[in-house]
């Protein structure tokens, strides 16, 4: 521990963190807010109806999965070697802005997305989530660079809070301006604009991402453009040489896969859950997402305080926990409303309930995110940190596809409400795999080898 100032200036912080303001208008508007619900409701459409006569959405649901899924073995495929290649060309801030600028057009193209238009609303979908989901990876490959090791989990934490507010202020142009909280074929005119609008949004809010933000890397000497990729290939397979010295960063890596798994379902399905299931209001839509946006930035900017006084995986450790018992907890909101206005003579409706919950689930959400991408950086020889960010991805994706996808398969079978279940045994897995994870001794091997 030192009191040296950190290796990046302020304005410099500041534009790192602007990119998490500015993406997190996609995931919210897009991936978890707006389109996530009209997509099913309105561009596939209802397929069945449940036993009580509500109208189903399986086969949108599904399809919306495997849009997901189909962008993420996308950034599985491609994130460890861009990583290897950015590291070596010293291009993180090249790799970001074309990220930036395919996420920006395909969202824009949404607009043309119609009612009944289902192929060319997954296409989208799928390249619009490959931009944004990159981008994340190449953001955070930056980390390394921003300060000391000890300070990382608070410069995370605070660019992860940021990023809530900016989905905040999206999804409220979104909701307010638009009428997104009105997800019908009469609205229609209105609600095709959430693309445009989330993408302008993004696209100036990310500008002092790339005024600010520097290329600290140097590119390394005597290799041409076109060998780059060969490159990529040989510094990762000299990578999974060494990676018995990297065996803390592997086994939180394991924990990572089935923590994203969960939080993958959480973010891509908990509004089509509050649609399709608890059958809330406009207004108890506005009120989660408002809550939850809030207590997601504070559980950002609290854990990242408790990481760097604590310890990372401690913190980690407190969140898996907090899902565990928010999920449990979202499955039995209607009998814990019943429950509630049988003994106190009340008569809540279960949006009500589901309100207190997702206030609780709001704080692991920030808290979670901003704690892994932490531990990777701390984690991270500096000259390795696009690499590595890298895996970051390819693990973080890859356990995307895993949940995303099985949970739009197993819906299919039990309904939703029962399938989300899976969330809560993913987490506890993740729980279970962090007792393998020594934060010093990971430390001391990304100092080891740096510089290679």
């Amino acid at each position: 521990m030192t009191n040296s100032p950190p290796k990046a200036e302020k304005k410099e912080l500041f534009g790192w963190a602007m990119f998490d303001f500015a993406n997190s208008s996609y995931t919210t508007v897009i991936i978890t807010v707006v389109f996530s619900v009209i997509f099913p409701r309105l561009i596939v459409g209802s397929d069945s109806s449940s036993l009580a006569g509500e109208p189903e959405y399986r086969l949108g649901n599904l399809l919306w999965s495997v849009a997901l899924s189909i962008s993420y073995l996308f950034v599985v495929l491609t994130a460890p070697i861009f990583g290897a290649i950015m590291d070596f060309s010293a291009s993180k801030k090249k790799f970001l802005f074309y990220s930036y600028i395919v996420t920006v057009i395909s969202t824009a193209l949404l607009y043309f997305v119609s009612p009944g238009a289902v192929i060319l609303g997954v296409v989208l979908v799928i390249l619009s989530n490959f931009g944004f989901a990159s981008g994340e990876d190449f953001v955070s490959a930056f980390l390394p660079e921003l300060g000391k090791a000890e300070d990382l989990g608070k410069i995370s934490g605070y660019a992860w809070g940021l990023g809530y507010f900016g989905g905040l202020f999206s999804a409220g142009i979104a909701i307010f301006a638009l009428g997104a909280g009105n997800v019908t074929l009469q609205n229609y005119e209105n609600l095709r604009l959430v693309g445009p609008v989330t993408a302008v949004f993004f696209a100036l809010a990310a500008i002092p991402t790339f005024i600010f933000l520097k290329e600290k890397g140097k590119p390394r000497d005597g290799i041409a453009r076109e060998n780059y990729l060969l490159v990529g290939i040989s510094r990762l397979s000299r990578t999974f040489r060494d990676i018995r010295d990297y065996r803390d960063l592997m086994a939180f890596l394991a924990s990572y896969f089935f923590s994203y798994a969960g939080l993958s379902i959480i973010i891509s399905f908990a509004f089509i859950y509050g649609d399709q299931v608890i059958h809330w209001s406009p207004l108890a839509q506005t009120l989660m997402f408002v809550i939850t946006q809030l207590t997601a930035a504070l559980g950002a900017f609290i854990f990242g305080h408790i990481q760097d006084r604590f310890g990372a995986i401690k913190s980690y450790n407190m969140t898996m926990m907090l899902w565990v018992v928010s999920v449990i907890l979202i499955f039995f909101t209607g009998d814990i409303t019943s429950a509630a206005n049988s003994i106190l003579g009340t008569t809540w409706k279960p949006e009500f309930v589901f309100l207190w919950v997702g206030s609780l689930a709001g704080m692991g959400l920030g808290a979670t995110q901003s704690a892994s991408r932490a531990l990777v950086g701390f984690f991270s020889p500096e000259s390795k940190s696009g690499e590595f960010f890298g895996f970051w991805g390819l693990f973080g994706k890859l356990s995307s596809v895993f949940g995303i996808l099985g949970l739009g398969v197993l819906q299919t079978e039990l309904g939703l409400k029962n399938a989300i279940l899976i969330t809560a045994v993913f987490f506890f897995i993740a729980f279970l795999f962090t007792f393998s994870v020594n934060e010093k001794r990971g430390r001391e091997a990304a100092i080891a080898h740096e510089g290679e």
